[in-house]
Protein backbone atom coordinates (compact mmCIF):
# COMPACT_ATOMS: atom_id res chain seq x y z
CA UNK A 1 0.00 0.00 0.00
CA UNK A 2 1.36 3.42 -0.98
CA UNK A 3 1.78 6.15 1.60
CA UNK A 4 -0.97 8.11 -0.12
CA UNK A 5 -3.40 5.19 -0.04
CA UNK A 6 -2.85 5.01 3.71
CA UNK A 7 -4.18 8.59 4.01
CA UNK A 8 -7.94 8.68 4.53
CA UNK A 9 -9.02 12.16 3.42
CA UNK A 10 -12.38 13.72 4.26
CA UNK A 11 -13.31 16.51 1.83
CA UNK A 12 -15.59 19.12 3.41
CA UNK A 13 -17.92 20.79 0.90
CA UNK A 14 -21.30 22.46 0.60
CA UNK A 15 -22.06 23.95 3.98
CA UNK A 16 -24.65 26.62 4.69
CA UNK A 17 -23.11 29.84 3.36
CA UNK A 18 -24.19 31.90 0.36
CA UNK A 19 -21.42 30.11 -1.55
CA UNK A 20 -22.76 26.59 -1.01
CA UNK A 21 -23.06 25.73 -4.72
CA UNK A 22 -19.55 26.98 -5.47
CA UNK A 23 -18.22 24.88 -2.59
CA UNK A 24 -19.99 21.77 -3.88
CA UNK A 25 -18.32 22.32 -7.25
CA UNK A 26 -14.90 22.80 -5.60
CA UNK A 27 -15.38 19.78 -3.37
CA UNK A 28 -16.37 17.43 -6.18
CA UNK A 29 -13.37 18.56 -8.22
CA UNK A 30 -11.05 17.93 -5.27
CA UNK A 31 -12.56 14.50 -4.59
CA UNK A 32 -11.86 13.49 -8.18
CA UNK A 33 -8.33 14.91 -8.13
CA UNK A 34 -7.43 13.29 -4.80
CA UNK A 35 -8.77 9.94 -5.99
CA UNK A 36 -6.57 10.22 -9.09
CA UNK A 37 -3.65 11.07 -6.79
CA UNK A 38 -4.14 7.80 -4.91
CA UNK A 39 -5.89 8.84 -1.69
CA UNK A 40 -8.87 7.17 -0.03
CA UNK A 41 -11.47 9.94 -0.15
CA UNK A 42 -14.71 10.53 1.76
CA UNK A 43 -17.18 13.29 0.80
CA UNK A 44 -18.79 15.24 3.64
CA UNK A 45 -21.50 17.86 3.13
CA UNK A 46 -20.79 20.05 6.14
CA UNK A 47 -23.97 20.65 8.12
CA UNK A 48 -24.86 20.95 11.80
CA UNK A 49 -23.95 17.28 12.27
CA UNK A 50 -20.38 17.81 11.05
CA UNK A 51 -18.73 16.59 14.31
CA UNK A 52 -20.70 13.34 14.10
CA UNK A 53 -19.86 12.92 10.41
CA UNK A 54 -16.16 13.38 11.15
CA UNK A 55 -16.30 10.93 14.05
CA UNK A 56 -17.88 8.33 11.76
CA UNK A 57 -15.45 8.98 8.88
CA UNK A 58 -12.29 8.78 11.05
CA UNK A 59 -10.13 10.69 8.52
CA UNK A 60 -6.37 11.09 8.74
CA UNK A 61 -6.66 14.51 7.08
CA UNK A 62 -9.52 16.94 6.42
CA UNK A 63 -9.45 18.75 3.08
CA UNK A 64 -11.36 22.00 3.47
CA UNK A 65 -13.24 22.83 0.25
CA UNK A 66 -15.78 25.08 1.98
CA UNK A 67 -16.32 28.70 0.90
CA UNK A 68 -17.91 31.61 2.69
CA UNK A 69 -19.01 31.93 6.29
CA UNK A 70 -18.52 29.02 8.71
CA UNK A 71 -16.07 27.29 6.37
CA UNK A 72 -13.72 30.16 5.53
CA UNK A 73 -13.89 32.44 8.56
CA UNK A 74 -12.14 30.38 11.25
CA UNK A 75 -15.23 28.54 12.54
CA UNK A 76 -14.67 25.11 11.00
CA UNK A 77 -10.93 25.55 11.54
CA UNK A 78 -11.59 25.95 15.28
CA UNK A 79 -13.69 22.77 15.29
CA UNK A 80 -10.92 20.83 13.55
CA UNK A 81 -8.34 22.16 16.01
CA UNK A 82 -10.57 21.03 18.90
CA UNK A 83 -10.90 17.57 17.34
CA UNK A 84 -7.13 17.54 16.58
CA UNK A 85 -7.76 16.63 12.96
CA UNK A 86 -5.05 17.87 10.58
CA UNK A 87 -6.59 20.11 7.91
CA UNK A 88 -5.63 22.03 4.79
CA UNK A 89 -5.40 25.75 4.08
CA UNK A 90 -5.21 28.50 6.71
CA UNK A 91 -5.80 28.27 10.44
CA UNK A 92 -8.27 29.98 12.76
CA UNK A 93 -6.72 33.45 13.03
CA UNK A 94 -5.64 33.90 9.39
CA UNK A 95 -9.03 32.66 8.16
CA UNK A 96 -10.93 35.04 10.44
CA UNK A 97 -8.70 37.99 9.52
CA UNK A 98 -8.87 37.45 5.76
CA UNK A 99 -12.66 37.01 5.84
CA UNK A 100 -13.12 40.31 7.69
CA UNK A 101 -12.35 42.85 4.97
CA UNK A 102 -11.97 45.79 7.34
CA UNK A 103 -9.51 44.04 9.67
CA UNK A 104 -7.53 42.50 6.82
CA UNK A 105 -7.07 45.97 5.35
CA UNK A 106 -5.61 47.12 8.66
CA UNK A 107 -3.11 44.26 8.37
CA UNK A 108 -2.29 45.22 4.77
CA UNK A 109 -1.71 48.85 5.73
CA UNK A 110 0.56 47.83 8.59
CA UNK A 111 2.53 45.70 6.13
CA UNK A 112 2.91 48.64 3.73
CA UNK A 113 0.62 47.17 1.07
CA UNK A 114 -1.41 49.54 -1.17
CA UNK A 115 -5.18 49.60 -0.50
CA UNK A 116 -8.02 52.04 -1.23
CA UNK A 117 -9.90 54.07 1.38
CA UNK A 118 -12.78 52.24 3.06
CA UNK A 119 -15.19 52.62 5.99
CA UNK A 120 -17.77 50.49 7.76
CA UNK A 121 -21.32 51.87 7.69
CA UNK A 122 -24.84 50.76 8.57
CA UNK A 123 -27.41 50.07 5.87
CA UNK A 124 -29.33 53.13 7.06
CA UNK A 125 -26.26 55.35 6.67
CA UNK A 126 -25.61 54.01 3.18
CA UNK A 127 -29.23 54.61 2.11
CA UNK A 128 -29.32 58.12 3.60
CA UNK A 129 -26.48 59.59 1.56
CA UNK A 130 -23.12 58.98 -0.08
CA UNK A 131 -20.74 57.74 2.65
CA UNK A 132 -17.72 58.24 0.39
CA UNK A 133 -17.24 60.34 -2.75
CA UNK A 134 -18.61 58.68 -5.90
CA UNK A 135 -17.55 56.25 -7.37
CA UNK A 136 -17.52 53.66 -4.59
CA UNK A 137 -18.42 50.05 -3.88
CA UNK A 138 -20.68 48.66 -1.15
CA UNK A 139 -20.29 45.03 -0.09
CA UNK A 140 -20.64 42.76 2.94
CA UNK A 141 -17.66 42.93 5.24
CA UNK A 142 -17.43 39.14 5.60
CA UNK A 143 -18.61 37.41 2.43
CA UNK A 144 -16.72 36.36 -0.68
CA UNK A 145 -17.33 35.63 -4.38
CA UNK A 146 -18.74 39.14 -4.99
CA UNK A 147 -21.91 38.21 -3.08
CA UNK A 148 -23.99 41.35 -2.58
CA UNK A 149 -21.73 43.92 -4.28
CA UNK A 150 -23.11 47.33 -5.29
CA UNK A 151 -21.15 49.67 -7.59
CA UNK A 152 -22.16 53.33 -7.25
CA UNK A 153 -21.02 55.40 -10.25
CA UNK A 154 -21.19 59.04 -11.27
CA UNK A 155 -24.46 58.45 -13.09
CA UNK A 156 -26.20 56.71 -10.20
CA UNK A 157 -29.49 58.16 -8.97
CA UNK A 158 -28.50 58.68 -5.36
CA UNK A 159 -27.12 56.17 -2.85
CA UNK A 160 -27.91 52.45 -3.25
CA UNK A 161 -30.94 50.82 -1.65
CA UNK A 162 -29.48 47.63 -0.23
CA UNK A 163 -31.40 44.36 -0.29
CA UNK A 164 -32.79 42.78 2.87
CA UNK A 165 -30.19 40.01 2.54
CA UNK A 166 -27.32 42.44 3.09
CA UNK A 167 -25.93 42.54 6.67
CA UNK A 168 -26.70 45.48 8.95
CA UNK A 169 -23.11 46.75 8.72
CA UNK A 170 -21.38 46.85 5.34
CA UNK A 171 -18.07 47.99 3.89
CA UNK A 172 -17.99 51.06 1.65
CA UNK A 173 -14.75 51.48 -0.28
CA UNK A 174 -13.43 53.79 -2.97
CA UNK A 175 -13.82 52.23 -6.40
CA UNK A 176 -10.48 51.20 -7.87
CA UNK A 177 -10.58 51.51 -11.66
CA UNK A 178 -8.55 49.38 -14.00
CA UNK A 179 -7.80 45.78 -14.87
CA UNK A 180 -8.62 42.83 -12.64
CA UNK A 181 -5.57 40.78 -11.56
CA UNK A 182 -5.14 37.88 -9.17
CA UNK A 183 -2.19 35.86 -7.87
CA UNK A 184 -2.17 32.66 -5.82
CA UNK A 185 0.41 31.72 -3.21
CA UNK A 186 1.29 28.08 -2.60
CA UNK A 187 3.19 27.73 0.65
CA UNK A 188 6.05 30.22 0.36
CA UNK A 189 5.82 30.52 -3.44
CA UNK A 190 3.83 33.08 -5.42
CA UNK A 191 2.47 31.57 -8.62
CA UNK A 192 1.96 33.46 -11.88
CA UNK A 193 -0.52 36.33 -12.31
CA UNK A 194 -3.88 36.00 -14.06
CA UNK A 195 -5.82 38.83 -15.67
CA UNK A 196 -9.60 38.41 -15.52
CA UNK A 197 -11.45 39.98 -18.44
CA UNK A 198 -15.21 40.62 -18.27
CA UNK A 199 -17.68 42.82 -20.12
CA UNK A 200 -18.66 44.58 -16.90
CA UNK A 201 -18.34 44.24 -13.12
CA UNK A 202 -16.62 41.04 -11.95
CA UNK A 203 -19.64 39.89 -9.95
CA UNK A 204 -20.93 36.46 -8.92
CA UNK A 205 -22.32 35.71 -12.39
CA UNK A 206 -19.08 36.74 -14.09
CA UNK A 207 -17.13 34.42 -11.79
CA UNK A 208 -19.28 31.32 -12.04
CA UNK A 209 -21.57 31.37 -15.09
CA UNK A 210 -20.22 29.93 -18.37
CA UNK A 211 -18.78 32.72 -20.51
CA UNK A 212 -18.98 35.23 -17.66
CA UNK A 213 -15.26 35.96 -17.76
CA UNK A 214 -12.05 35.07 -19.55
CA UNK A 215 -8.74 34.29 -17.83
CA UNK A 216 -5.41 35.33 -19.35
CA UNK A 217 -2.81 33.21 -17.59
CA UNK A 218 -0.06 34.30 -17.36
CA UNK A 219 -1.30 37.89 -17.60
CA UNK A 220 0.04 39.91 -20.52
CA UNK A 221 1.29 42.81 -18.40
CA UNK A 222 4.65 44.52 -17.82
CA UNK A 223 7.18 42.49 -15.86
CA UNK A 224 7.27 45.22 -13.19
CA UNK A 225 3.52 44.83 -12.52
CA UNK A 226 3.63 41.03 -12.58
CA UNK A 227 6.51 40.99 -10.09
CA UNK A 228 4.72 43.51 -7.87
CA UNK A 229 1.53 41.40 -7.83
CA UNK A 230 3.53 38.32 -6.87
CA UNK A 231 5.45 40.21 -4.18
CA UNK A 232 2.29 41.78 -2.73
CA UNK A 233 0.41 38.45 -2.78
CA UNK A 234 3.23 36.76 -0.86
CA UNK A 235 3.47 39.64 1.62
CA UNK A 236 -0.31 39.56 2.17
CA UNK A 237 -0.21 35.77 2.68
CA UNK A 238 2.53 36.14 5.28
CA UNK A 239 1.09 39.23 7.01
CA UNK A 240 -2.26 37.50 7.55
CA UNK A 241 -0.53 34.29 8.64
CA UNK A 242 -2.01 32.17 5.83
CA UNK A 243 -1.01 28.56 5.26
CA UNK A 244 -1.32 26.23 2.29
CA UNK A 245 -2.99 28.01 -0.61
CA UNK A 246 -4.33 31.57 -0.80
CA UNK A 247 -5.21 33.94 -3.61
CA UNK A 248 -4.96 37.74 -3.54
CA UNK A 249 -6.93 40.00 -5.89
CA UNK A 250 -5.83 43.34 -7.34
CA UNK A 251 -6.97 46.20 -9.55
CA UNK A 252 -4.44 47.88 -11.82
CA UNK A 253 -4.96 51.25 -13.48
CA UNK A 254 -2.46 50.86 -16.29
CA UNK A 255 -2.43 54.61 -16.97
CA UNK A 256 -0.66 55.12 -13.61
CA UNK A 257 1.98 52.41 -13.76
CA UNK A 258 2.98 50.81 -10.47
CA UNK A 259 1.11 53.51 -8.50
CA UNK A 260 -2.12 52.27 -10.09
CA UNK A 261 -1.84 48.81 -8.49
CA UNK A 262 -3.98 48.26 -5.37
CA UNK A 263 -4.71 45.16 -3.32
CA UNK A 264 -8.39 44.28 -2.84
CA UNK A 265 -8.55 41.16 -0.65
CA UNK A 266 -7.07 37.74 0.08
CA UNK A 267 -9.07 34.54 -0.28
CA UNK A 268 -7.91 31.75 2.03
CA UNK A 269 -10.22 29.18 0.38
CA UNK A 270 -9.89 29.92 -3.34
CA UNK A 271 -12.04 28.06 -5.84
CA UNK A 272 -10.80 24.54 -6.43
CA UNK A 273 -12.13 23.17 -9.69
CA UNK A 274 -9.61 22.29 -12.39
CA UNK A 275 -10.48 25.54 -14.23
CA UNK A 276 -10.52 27.80 -11.15
CA UNK A 277 -8.01 30.63 -10.94
CA UNK A 278 -5.50 29.15 -8.47
CA UNK A 279 -5.39 25.69 -10.13
CA UNK A 280 -4.97 27.39 -13.53
CA UNK A 281 -1.97 29.28 -12.20
CA UNK A 282 -0.51 26.11 -10.72
CA UNK A 283 -0.96 24.38 -14.10
CA UNK A 284 0.86 27.26 -15.80
CA UNK A 285 3.75 26.56 -13.39
CA UNK A 286 3.75 22.85 -14.30
CA UNK A 287 1.72 21.63 -11.30
CA UNK A 288 -1.30 19.51 -12.21
CA UNK A 289 -4.60 19.80 -10.35
CA UNK A 290 -4.10 16.37 -8.78
CA UNK A 291 -0.58 17.37 -7.68
CA UNK A 292 -1.88 20.62 -6.18
CA UNK A 293 -4.58 18.81 -4.19
CA UNK A 294 -2.08 16.16 -3.06
CA UNK A 295 0.34 18.88 -1.94
CA UNK A 296 -2.41 20.48 0.16
CA UNK A 297 -3.12 17.14 1.87
CA UNK A 298 0.57 16.55 2.58
CA UNK A 299 0.86 20.12 3.93
CA UNK A 300 -2.10 19.63 6.32
CA UNK A 301 -1.64 19.97 10.07
CA UNK A 302 -3.16 21.23 13.29
CA UNK A 303 -1.99 24.43 15.02
CA UNK A 304 -2.01 26.37 11.76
Amino acid sequence: MSSRASHRVAVLMGGTSAEREVSLSSGRGCVEALTVAGFEVIEIDAGADLPAQLAAAKPDVVFNALHGRWGEDGCVQGLLEWLRLPYTHSGVLASALAMDKSRSKEVYRAAGLPVVESVLATKAEVAAGHVLPVPYVVKPNNEGSSVGVYLVTEGSNGPPQLSAEMPEVVMVETYAPGREMTCAVMGDRALCVTEIITTGWYDYAAKYQPGGSRHVCPAEIPVEISEACREYALRAHRALGCRGLSRTDFRWDDSRGLEGLVLLETNTQPGMTATSLAPEQAAAEGISFAELCAWLVEDASCDR
